[in-house]
């Protein structure tokens, strides 16, 4: 269990006299099974929790055995719900000064002896973003979180880096989603579900309707179902030997869409499988140079040639200098 998927969880069973386990999942954004797994841990590690069956049945915990939420007013709990966001993304959507008076609170409510160990906020700092992130321009997490929260339909204007002026579009969203250190809005568009880059919206406004989202989806399984097919679908299948200087910087950028043949290593690099969503995508391996010897399909090896030769032509010498 995550350190922050105990925290939201404890929360969860200290704020309710009862709740379901599929209430839990849906919470946490996980399965049934590990939302069991993780009540057994909590029983193991001596905490009260138990379990009724029946329509009035639920997961109790005894009052006084977790974290002591009485003081807290209902916004600090909601903060305290959000999981895995830095202090730098939790600014981004205004939740800061609310989230560090809430945990103050929770802090002020369990001296510590001299004795025991020094509590985790104060030995570990977390920041998810990736290094040298320029500044994000377009919308920000906290202008879209009001209509967000509303659950209106948006019109946004969304600049596409595959197209050539932003596209006007109508979205049912689901909420906001931070991905490596990129807010993304996750929305239904004609019920097919997307992810909008928030710096790439130029604009937006509230259409003024409910939005009409898919009843059995959240924003939790809609997010990891379009991080699934981002990760694993592809169009192109390169085939290809990266020097093994180079191979460690080429997992970094390909993560899982990099696969390695351990059975066909050489002394000079390692045969890889490098998914590609488009053909035009190809291009993210220029900068390897010839580190990177790409064996197929051809239409691949054809385009970074066409990409290649272009680029020499334009860095050739000038015939007048």
């Amino acid at each position: 269990m995550t350190p922050d998927r105990f925290f939201t969880l404890m929360l969860l069973l200290g704020s309710r006299d009862a709740v379901t386990t599929q209430e839990l999942a849906s919470a946490l954004g996980v399965s049934l099974r590990t939302v069991n797994r993780d009540l057994n841990w909590l029983r193991d590690a001596g905490l009260p929790v138990t379990a009724h069956r029946g329509r009035l049945g639920g997961v109790t915990m005894l009052p006084g055995s977790g974290p002591d939420l009485t003081r807290l007013t209902p916004d600090e709990r909601d903060q305290l719900s959000l999981t895995g966001l830095d202090e730098q993304q939790r600014a981004e959507i205004d939740a800061s000064a609310e989230s560090r008076r809430a945990l103050s609170k929770l802090a002020a409510a369990q001296p510590r002896r001299v004795d025991e160990l020094l509590p985790l906020t104060d030995v570990v700092h977390v920041d998810s973003r990736p290094w040298r992130q320029a500044r994000a321009s377009g919308a920000t997490p906290a202008s879209l979180l009001g209509a967000v929260r509303r659950g209106r339909r948006l019109r946004i204007g969304y600049d596409s880096p595959r197209g050539s002026c932003p596209h006007d579009l109508v979205v049912d969203p689901y909420g906001l989603f931070a991905k490596a250190g990129i807010w993304y809005l996750v929305a239904d568009r004609a019920r097919v579900p997307r992810m909008y880059r928030l710096e790439r919206i130029t604009r937006w406004e509230e259409v003024g309707r409910p939005r009409r989202i898919r009843e059995s989806e959240t924003l939790a399984t809609v997010a990891a179902a379009l991080v699934d097919e981002w990760e694993h679908d592809h169009a192109t299948e390169v085939s290809a030997t990266i020097d093994r200087a180079q191979i460690e910087r080429a997992q970094r950028i390909f993560g899982l869409r990099l696969v390695r043949d351990d059975q066909e290593e050489c002394a000079t690099g390692h045969r890889v499988t490098i998914r590609f969503l488009h053909l035009e995508d190809v291009r993210a391996l220029l900068p390897f140079g010839s580190a990177v010897t790409v064996h197929g399909p051809t239409e691949a090896r054809a385009h970074l040639r066409d990409l290649a030769t272009s680029l020499a032509r334009h860095y050739a010498p000038s015939p007048t200098s």
